[in-house]
């Protein structure tokens, strides 16, 4: 005998899913198109008709309950189970479609030129491209594949390192600049970084370079690698930046590394949640961004160490 389903209204599951998954009934409202009144008002009514409390209310906070806790990831799991489904059910001439999110520079400098190479391994297949240095929130479903910078630890994804960073001296060759001492009479530009606590910046590499008095202070400051870059180019000045990502610059001969030293920055991964590395289209991305990934950085070594 099949026992008939008594299953909540669908919209109350919906709105604890998104609710536990983000801890926070504004974000949920964000999520789903509703009101922060709303996901509270079918939290409440998932709540009377479990009998059951699901969430413990704090000022501008919310935490999941033991029943919380357990109800939660069967319903995420079951969510991520139907969008699968319904993925896979859908018609064949449907193009298939991958989001993958990285920062500013790595999709202008890797992911844009490597696009060629993706058509022709995949002609029925859309990559979209999402640049930012912003973090974005895959449990979210905002994007399916993340490229990030940084030294984790990056919680409930699946991570895989790319290539390590490694940041030097660039200019012109036009400046002729030999050795430390010519930096006395060069211009420095500078760029913001959004992570200080990483940034490979004048003031750091002048400590390591035992260049005490180099006046890191001045000159002109730029938001964006690659605007210090295209000023580094035009010998405007010297500019510390990626030693990978400005390869094809130094190979066309518009960049040099003068000398060292290098500073050795953070790895870039490829992250992605468990649900999302189960689906075929996904795993083919990140087969393609590591093979390319890997031809890009590997003539690195050719670099100057010092």
């Amino acid at each position: 005998m099949i026992r008939n389903r008594k299953l909540p209204p669908l919209a109350t599951l919906r709105a604890f899913e998104a609710a536990a998954r983000h801890l926070s009934f504004r974000k949920a409202a964000g999520e789903l198109g509703v009101t922060p009144t709303a996901i509270s008002h079918q939290i409440r009514l998932l709540e009377d008709v479990l009998g059951l409390a699901l969430f413990t209310r704090r000022v501008r906070q919310v935490a999941l309950t033991e029943a919380g806790e357990r109800l939660y990831p069967t319903l995420r799991d079951g969510f991520d189970a139907f969008d699968r489904t319904l993925a896979d059910l859908a018609p064949e001439s449907r193009r298939a479609a991958v989001t993958l999110t990285a920062t500013i520079q790595f999709t202008a400098r890797r992911l844009l030129p490597a696009l060629g190479s993706f058509r022709e391994r995949f002609p029925d297949f859309d990559l979209r491209l999402h640049s930012s240095n912003e973090a974005v929130d895959l449990a979210a479903g905002l994007a399916d594949v993340a490229v990030r910078y940084g030294r984790g630890p990056f919680d409930g994804l699946v991570s895989r390192p790319l290539f390590s960073e490694r940041f030097g001296l660039l200019c012109s060759p036009k400046l002729g600049l030999t050795g430390p001492e010519d930096l006395a009479r060069a211009t420095l530009l500078h760029v913001d970084w959004c992570q200080p606590a990483n940034a490979s910046d004048w003031r750091r590499w002048a400590r390591i370079a035992g260049m005490e008095g180099l006046a890191v202070d001045e000159g002109p400051r730029f938001s964006s690698d690659d605007h210090a870059l295209q000023a580094a180019v035009a010998g405007h000045g010297v500019a510390i930046g990626s030693l990978i990502l400005a390869r094809p610059e130094i190979d066309a001969g518009l960049l040099v590394h003068p000398f060292g030293p290098v500073i050795e920055g953070e790895s870039y991964h490829m992250l992605a949640t468990p649900a999302n590395m189960a689906c075929a289209d996904v795993r083919a991305v990140c087969a393609w961004l590591v093979e390319s990934v890997a031809g890009f950085a590997a003539g690195d070594h050719l670099l100057p160490a010092a």
